[in-house]
């Protein structure tokens, strides 16, 4: 007599289902769906829907859109900057401590900060080729009487200084980012020496950098809206005239970082790490588009290291080089830049530059990009590196009309560097997953999205 098996509870467990069986009475199969935008078209159509907005206003001089231009662009930075300080803090924090799980840690920092510097090397090196080729001042009508000194300004002394705060509240109210990132790396080294007695500590830290991120994430989904609104101002406030007045430095700037994004990096990653670069471009254009619209790079940093990680850097890696390059890393605003408008103001002002002026225009890139810390804008880093040559901080007031459309193409290219140096060391160091790498090609966005239609759409059925 054959024996019979008892029956056993079995627990539910969720498996994705096909729609039509998820959707109740209304079955609905997949091809009758609304098609998904992918994010990087979102943004694409809020890049033209702002200029036709723009050009609208300008135009027809209609008010009421001009205003709505500007609190719109206005209210997605002004959210993009709200995480900004307690971001930096804990994300450098928790970076710092990572770095016990990773093999070689020491050596990895070293190598970042070494490709760091060589990259920045030899963008500046193209900012002031193009510079010296196409002489961007000359013609342009300006005159020294149009420029005005800024209000805040960047000296060495400022800089050294001001890296310590005076107190640990106005770093956070003032947004002084170089500050806060002297916090949180002291705090994260004597993390580090505590040990176990500082875990707790460190499980908080991670807690609320992951519901940082989380937050920023949603403001992240606003960014095809912000995009409008950011587009749209600057062409209400700017106008086409004034681009063609700046023709030729805009054309520079855009140009060099053009060649730094997609010649350089390109050949970096084909004969250093010896990987596919359109593979790159297809795992991390995420973040670049992202940074060329907010004009942030720790606003994107989020976005970043979710693209770095899926290009196969190890998390634990890309967990510190990502946070580290968004304060730090800055071809686009720290080294072509200033190269270019150093050219371009000594032309206006009528002073010469030679050999010594051009070195220490290389110098100031390489030792204090972080400066720029990361914020929209690069004026002081400008500052920092005319006070350095001597040259008339007024010129900074030339160059303060144009800068928002300049910023977009320097974030852009401060960012994908800033995806870049960890692949390279990943690869250096063998410990990059090829095989990641070469499957990265889908949004971090979308990706994220699809995997939350995933989960609801798993139900608990008995097996």
């Amino acid at each position: 007599m054959q024996r019979r098996r008892p029956l056993r509870a079995r627990a539910p467990h969720s498996v994705p289902l096909p729609l039509e069986r998820t959707c109740g009475v209304c079955p609905l199969s997949a091809s009758k769906r609304i098609p998904k935008i992918p994010f990087w078209a979102q943004i694409v159509a809020g890049l033209a829907i702002g200029v036709l907005l723009g050009w609208l206003a300008r135009s027809q001089d209609v008010s009421w859109l001009k205003e709505t231009l500007t609190q719109v662009g206005g209210i997605f930075v002004q959210l993009l900057k709200l995480a900004v300080a307690p971001l930096v803090f804990f994300a450098i924090l928790v970076s710092i401590t990572n770095l016990r799980k990773v093999n070689n840690a020491a050596r990895l920092a070293a190598q970042t900060l070494v490709w760091f510097m060589i990259t920045s090397l030899i963008a500046v090196a193209i900012g002031l080729t193009i510079g010296l080729i196409t002489n961007p001042g000359a013609g342009t009508g300006l005159t020294p009487k149009d420029g005005k000194a800024p209000e805040h300004q960047g000296s060495w002394i400022d800089f050294l200084t001001g890296i310590i705060p005076t107190d640990v509240i106005t770093p956070f109210t003032e947004l002084n980012v170089l500050q806060i990132v002297f916090m949180a790396a002291v705090a994260g080294i004597a993390a580090l020496k505590l040990g176990e007695k500082a875990q707790p500590i460190l499980n908080l830290s991670e807690s609320v950098l992951e519901l940082l991120q989380k937050a920023l994430w949603w403001v992240i989904r606003l960014a095809p809206i912000g995009t409008a609104g950011l587009i749209g101002n600057a062409i209400v406030e700017y106008g086409w005239d004034l681009i063609a007045k700046y023709a030729t430095f805009t054309a520079d700037v855009y140009i060099g970082c053009a060649l730094v994004l997609f010649g350089v990096y390109p050949l970096l990653l084909a004969t250093v790490a010896k990987v596919n670069p359109l593979q790159f471009f297809k795992g991390a254009w995420p973040a670049i588009q992202l940074a060329f619209v907010s004009r942030s790079s720790v606003g994107t940093m989020p976005v970043t290291q979710r693209v770095t990680e899926r290009l196969g850097v190890p998390k634990e890696y890309a967990s510190f080089a990502v946070p580290f390059g968004a304060t730090t890393k800055m071809d686009g605003c720290a080294a072509i830049y200033p190269a270019l408008a150093a050219i371009f103001i000594a032309q206006i002002f009528d002073v010469q530059l030679g050999i010594k002026e051009y070195l220490l225009i290389a110098f100031v890139s390489v030792i204090g990009s972080a400066a720029t810390a990361g914020l929209t804008g690069a004026t002081v880093m400008l500052t920092l590196t005319l006070s350095t040559l001597g040259l008339p901080l007024e010129g900074v007031g030339l160059l303060m009309a144009i800068d928002p459309i300049l910023d977009m193409i320097r974030t852009a290219t401060n960012v994908a560097g800033q995806a870049l140096v960890p692949v390279v060391v990943s690869a250096r160091e063998k410990i990059l997953d090829l095989d990641a790498y070469n499957s990265a090609s889908a949004s971090p966005i979308d990706e994220a999205e699809s995997a939350g239609i995933e989960r609801e759409v798993a139900v608990p059925v008995a097996a």
